[in-house]
């Protein structure tokens, strides 16, 4: 039941805001799962809902503007996959919250980056994003940041999101099978998540043109910084 409730709040807040499946599922999953376990499971839950969220956003896709994140990624995400087995699990859990609590801290008091002119800078931003997200399923920070100094339109900033964790979401996957990381511990929590999946993706979609986004998105980064503290201190 706590994994129905967890999946399902975290599907509903990237629902409405284009972001947050990873940062609100990590640091609850790992109260209640091995990181071993809520890492895969987190890389499966993401692979089924950023297909249907792509399909939803995808008229304003830019895939050109996501094509250097997607590829540097690639080469991050088996580095993060590999750190997750080499490193002990409550070091994992104890930086898992000091990115939430930065990422957190930086979209909250609304921190103004200098504007990256040069598309380069995808590369660097798309391996930081690799990494994290072999190691915790939270690639979107450097997208996010990333987006922000490309000053991506609000619509084409939401799909362009999807457009990379689709990718990057399939990638950690195959990543963590071929590592052997799928055990059945997983599998019987995803048959879990499948219907919570659901039915926040049908929630978040109806509720979405009600909820005021900017409001909604404080009080989840207010949340996330609860919980990443929780994260430090348990």
């Amino acid at each position: 039941m706590l994994v129905f409730i967890i999946v399902f709040v975290a599907i509903f807040v990237q629902a409405v805001t284009g972001f947050g499946l990873a940062l609100v599922s990590m640091p609850l999953l790992v109260q209640v799962l091995d990181i071993q376990v809520a890492s895969p499971l987190v890389a499966l839950i993401g692979g089924v809902a950023e297909i249907l969220l792509l399909l939803h956003y995808r008229a304003d896709l830019n895939l050109r503007a996501v094509l250097r994140l997607i590829a540097a990624s690639l080469v991050g995400i088996p580095i993060g996959v590999l750190l997750l087995q080499q490193v002990e699990a409550q070091v994992i859990t104890a930086v898992l919250g000091l990115i939430i609590i930065a990422y957190a801290l930086y979209a909250l008091f609304g921190l103004r980056l200098p504007q990256l002119a040069h598309r380069a800078w995808g590369y660097g931003f798309g391996f930081v994003a690799g990494v994290l997200g072999g190691a915790y399923n939270i690639s979107g920070p450097p997208v996010i940041i990333y987006g922000n100094c490309r000053q991506w339109p609000p619509a084409e900033f939401k799909s362009n999101l999807q457009g990379f964790f689709v990718v990057s979401s399939y990638t950690i996957i195959a990543s963590h099978a071929l590592s052997g990381n799928f055990s059945p511990a997983v599998w019987q929590n995803f048959l879990i998540a499948l219907p919570a999946i659901l039915l926040a993706l049908f929630a978040g979609f109806r509720m979405d043109k009600f909820l005021n986004p900017e409001r909604f998105r404080r009080i989840v980064l207010v949340v996330l910084v609860v919980l990443g503290i929780s994260l430090l201190v348990a």
